[in-house]
């Protein structure tokens, strides 16, 4: 009977972590794009980043979208994974 209290309470903890996630949408910009394949590191330094669902990068915008969930990435790991890339970003807007 306590194995299945146990078992219970600790699916009710997972299930309730997931129930708290979401998913966000940021955009990014992004500097120092000025060739025609920055936009393509930078889309592929944004995928390595646990937790991010889709990327679009923009070269005439110098903006990259992302969309990510909330309970595996943060803002702070996109800008990280920009910056390490060689492209220093910051958020222009989030949902």
């Amino acid at each position: 009977m306590q194995y299945l209290i146990s078992t219970t309470f600790a699916l009710g903890l997972i299930g309730s972590s997931v129930a708290l996630a979401t998913e966000r949408t940021v955009t990014l910009t992004v500097q120092n794009m000025f060739c025609a394949a920055c936009p393509h590191t930078v889309k592929s330094s944004l995928q390595s980043v646990p937790g991010v669902k889709a990327v679009s990068v923009s070269y005439e915008d110098k903006t990259a979208v992302v969309t990510f969930d909330d309970a595996k990435a943060n803002v702070e790991a996109l800008r990280t994974a920009t910056t390490n890339a060689g492209y220093r970003s910051r958020v222009v807007d989030a949902n």
